[in-house]
């Protein structure tokens, strides 16, 4: 069990947290968790809080590889908006940004959000880390190489678990003090990563328990599932399924996925035999 505190909401994990995914972007890479309206968004929000979403996790910035890095300015246009009215409408409702940048992070918590979650741990905005630490919210810091822009290139590793897990050693060390008290780590699935070094990080995932904090794993329809299988994305649910399970055996915290309802069966399956 741990907990979270939330800009003074106490987010309390006794079992696996599930956060749910809304892009407000025109090309994410699943066209199902693109949602460009503001109506949209509040739709999709109320979907996922039904179906049991413990965090809804808005991004304004497409992070899929080779994807072209829009300006803070067209961010913050795509994300404020949204977040605002989640902020009102569903006001007990945790709402995490997913950037890279200080600044939008910084005006989406005046917003109304209160969770920063970050694909690059603070690598791409060096003000990022002590941003955070400002604004006194939980922070997720997630291990990639490069941008998403040239994290393909990136992917190499003598030893995928070793690295991966010395980079988040070093940053919830430079997070803790900053003055982040609540730090979740993320190992970077399909973040300049291949299939092989995925499916390794998922399998090694319970070493990463000795940083005695919030693992969370973002493996929701992503390329390791569907070429594996050769199919669409739009059929990865399955196979999401599946990672999900492992990931929770192997000790995940927090699922970031993009369909809530199938997650959160996992979780109660999961908690009927292990807790």
């Amino acid at each position: 069990m741990f907990t979270l505190n939330c800009k003074g909401k106490l987010l309390v994990a006794d079992k696996p947290l599930i956060m749910g995914i809304i892009n407000a972007t025109p090309d994410s890479f699943y066209g199902g968790s693109r949602f460009f309206s503001l109506d949209k968004i509040l739709a999709q929000a109320e979907k996922m809080i039904v179906e049991g979403a413990d965090i809804i996790d808005i991004g304004g910035q497409s992070t899929r590889p080779g994807s072209e890095q829009i300006s803070e300015k067209e961010e913050l246009k795509r994300v404020i908006p949204g977040i605002e009215a989640l902020f009102q409408k569903f006001p007990g409702t945790i709402v995490s940004i997913d950037t890279f940048y200080s600044t939008v992070a910084k005006n989406c918590v005046q917003a109304g959000a209160s969770m920063v979650n970050d694909i690059s741990a603070g690598t791409i905005d060096i003000e990022m880390i002590p941003t955070v630490a400002d604004l006194r919210v939980p922070y997720v810091a997630m291990h990639i190489k490069g941008t998403p822009q040239t994290m393909k290139q990136e992917a190499s590793y003598d030893n995928p678990t070793r690295e991966v897990l010395d980079f988040l050693i070093q940053k919830k060390d430079e997070c803790k003090k900053a003055g982040i008290h609540d730090v979740i780590i993320d190992p970077g699935f399909g973040f300049s990563k291949t299939i092989n070094h995925n499916f390794e990080l998922l399998k090694n995932l319970s070493i990463f328990k000795m940083l005695d904090t919030p693992i969370l794993v973002g493996i929701s329809r992503k390329s390791s599932i569907y070429k594996i299988l050769n199919i669409p994305v739009e059929e990865a649910m399955n196979g999401t399924t599946v990672l999900n399970t492992i990931a929770l055996m192997n000790g995940a915290n927090i699922l970031r996925v993009h369909d809530v309802k199938e997650a959160k069966e996992v979780v109660k399956l999961w908690s009927s035999i292990y807790e």
